[in-house]
């Protein structure tokens, strides 16, 4: 696919994907929505990239938001499909057997927030400013932003924000657990890159299986849970990186990884 609205660099196990329309704050209009879904198939299906980093282009938002323009036209069933394939991307980022990691490089409001948290990781720049505005436009959140920020954060604490619409200050999305870690601007990538370095180079198996054993235990019951969790350690004790994680262990070593 040739793509217009984004910018992928691949290095050393990580992409970094860059939501590249910063004169519209790198809103989410359709199209981008339909790169984003391709190009996470794509790194998905690719065996040298291990992490994927997603962020905004230029230096004031992460992603603004859903494209207004767009939604201010739309019929109640093009509303219905839109919301549809927006919830199928976020929950396809979510469900990834790689690590995501949400780089909030500025606002993040709408559904920039709820791309960020269908992130696994997210680390935000200590200027940025995160929240579910969609009720001050007479709408709700459609990307899945009632779940996940619920999940996360509790009933209580998820209403507060979605209701009055306010966006909240890394500070206060860190208290609440929404974010990671927080970086002064200029430290931002690199802090997020020493994340992705950290997990690249991680074994792929291990990733995936905590990844799959927390998104998808959180959403069954404790003994469901716990089933999957052994039978994903079962498959990692099978892998020759369990032998050579254990090994670099006793040798005192550094161990390395491959993936098998």
């Amino acid at each position: 696919m040739n793509l217009k609205n984004l910018l992928c660099e691949r290095a050393d196990g990580v992409a970094t994907v860059s939501i590249n329309r910063p004169d519209k704050l790198n809103a989410l209009n359709q199209a981008t929505l339909a790169e984003l879904s391709w190009l996470i198939t794509d790194l998905d299906n690719d065996s040298n990239t291990r992490v994927i980093v997603i962020t905004g282009a230029g230096p004031k938002a992460f992603v603004a938001g859903a494209d207004i323009t767009e939604i201010n036209g739309l019929s109640s069933t093009k509303a219905h499909q839109f919301s549809r394939e927006g919830q199928a991307l976020m929950q396809r980022i979510e469900q990834l057997s790689k690590p995501v990691i949400a780089m909030i490089n500025g606002f993040a409001l709408g559904g920039g927030m709820e791309l960020a948290l269908a992130c696994h990781l997210r680390i935000a720049s200590d200027s940025a400013r995160l929240g579910l505005p969609e009720i001050k436009l007479g709408i709700l959140p459609g990307f899945g932003g009632t779940q996940r920020l619920t999940r996360l954060v509790g009933r209580t604490q998820a209403l507060g924000l979605i209701l009055s619409g306010e966006p909240i200050d890394a500070q206060r999305a860190h208290a609440l657990g929404l974010i990671n870690e927080i970086a002064p601007p200029e430290d931002l990538a690199q802090t997020t890159q020493a994340w992705a370095t950290r997990l690249a180079n991680a074994a792929p198996h291990a990733v995936a299986g905590i990844l799959e054993s927390v998104v998808v235990g959180q959403e069954t019951h404790l003994e469901a849970g716990l089933a999957l969790e052994t039978a994903r350690f079962a498959i990692c004790c099978a892998t020759e990186d369990m032998q050579e994680g254990t090994s670099a262990f006793m040798e005192k070593r550094a161990p390395q990884f491959t993936g098998n």
